[in-house]
């Protein structure tokens, strides 16, 4: 009897290792894993088939150009959203998370936001402040942070200015030092001798380490740490279960996309991590769009208007971002509370972009029209920057910028179809 059971359970356990080796099989090489396909308690059915795809936006024809760009040699994954007047309508994922194993990226693979982080900062100031918890005018002498700037500067500029890049400092002080291990509390202390690029308080000077200061004062603000504050106020309210802070944020996802230069994996370096509100946030391509719809004013219990307009108003001129033809055909750059704002095609749009070693984030969108785009890729390549204003010029209805197109490149190489032969 006692060989009998034991070969029962020897068996059933044949026949699990069978099953869930099939299902992994399923999900890295044959599309979405099942759990996605089906439609989630009190939500709707993620869009990523051609049929779930309806709007004003040629969502068809823009799924071809991102599988092409997806398939070159600089990239390695993609993960695309498309909000369109308020509504997710299209997922799309391509490529993979890792070259070295082939797993291609799902709707649930994480990637890290980078420097998009920045508006989960400015979001949550502006809404303690609206919330009369927060005076975004105090001087930043008057928190507990250890940020110390040039002349005792920070006794004369205020949080407002910390948050759209108005330290004084030159642009991205210390972050080689960052990079290099060492502690981003220690290097704010010693900005103080740090060289300035403009009095304080009169230019727009690019920051990761000064603005982390942010992270200091609004945890002090919520009594508890800055990440559990936007958790508490910000992401679980929105549903955002897969968004997280730090290194175990992203490698404790059941599925992450590690970061690549060309074919090498790069071996990912805990530095940006340790400036939460300047660089933190990880998520899956779903909760990036959740955030992108609150940002849009579709979750006003969350995010209310008189937020929104707080955190996105330009507060300071900056230089034009990204390059070439894409920066020109921008206007009117500014910098509010962790959000950019320029002119596009006569529109105002809102958004940020990112960029760690290995690793790229883009949200762009239209605060009019509710309509945007976020997308998260695993190289360093800086072309998918593009991307957002194909998807608007397609809801506007206009072409000739071709921001997508890849003429100028040589064709990625296709692997031969296996021989028959092959396959036996």
């Amino acid at each position: 009897m006692k060989r009998y059971l034991a070969l029962l359970f020897g068996l059933a356990g044949l026949l699990l290792v069978g099953w869930y080796g099939y299902r992994a099989l399923v999900d890295q090489q044959s599309g979405f894993p099942l759990p996605l396909q089906i439609k989630a308690e009190g939500e709707n059915k993620l869009p990523v088939e051609p049929d779930d795809w309806q709007g004003k936006i040629a969502y068809r024809d823009l799924d071809r150009d991102f599988t092409l760009l997806a398939a070159q040699p600089e990239m390695a994954g993609l993960a695309v959203a498309i909000v369109e007047e308020g509504e997710l309508r299209f997922i799309g994922t391509y490529g993979v998370s890792d070259k070295s194993s082939g797993r291609r990226v799902m709707p649930d693979t994480v990637f890290r936001w980078a420097s998009v982080s920045k508006g989960v900062a400015g979001s949550l100031a502006a809404k303690l402040s609206t919330e009369g918890k927060l005076n975004l005018n105090t001087p930043l002498s008057a928190w507990h942070s250890s940020l110390r700037l040039p002349g005792g500067a920070e006794s004369q500029i205020n949080l407002a200015e910390l948050l759209s890049h108005r330290t004084g400092l030159t642009k991205n002080a210390y972050d080689t030092k960052l990079e290099d291990g060492q502690d981003p509390g220690l290097l704010r202390s010693q900005l103080g001798v740090a060289p300035l690029q403009c009095v304080p308080g009169t230019c727009h000077s690019y920051q990761n380490i000064a603005f982390d200061a942010a992270s200091e004062i609004l945890g002090q603000t919520a009594g508890t740490l800055y990440s559990d504050a936007v958790q508490k106020q910000l992401f679980k309210p929105l549903g955002m279960k897969s968004a997280q802070f730090g290194m175990v944020g992203l490698t404790g996802a059941k599925r992450w996309a590690r970061p690549h230069r060309g074919d090498e994996v790069r071996t990912l370096s805990e530095s940006y991590w340790r400036v939460p509100a300047a660089a933190g946030v990880s998520s899956d391509i779903v909760d990036m769009a959740r955030w992108l719809r609150a940002q849009m004013g579709e979750n006003k219990d969350v995010l209310s208007d008189e937020t929104l307009a707080l955190a996105h108003a330009p507060l300071v001129r900056t230089r034009r971002p990204y390059s070439g033809d894409l920066a020109r055909a921008l206007g009117e750059p500014s910098y509010g509370l962790g959000w950019r704002s320029f002119t596009y095609a006569g529109r105002q749009l809102v958004g940020h972009s990112g960029a760690v070693d290995g690793f790229r984030s883009t949200l762009i969108f239209d605060p009019a029209a509710h309509t945007g785009v976020i997308a998260m890729w695993n190289s360093g390549w800086g072309r998918p920057f593009r991307l957002p204003f194909a998807v608007l010029d397609s809801y506007y209805g206009q072409s000739g910028n071709k921001w997508l197109n890849l003429s100028d490149l040589p064709p990625p190489k296709v692997p031969a179809a296996p021989s028959s032969q092959s396959n036996k």
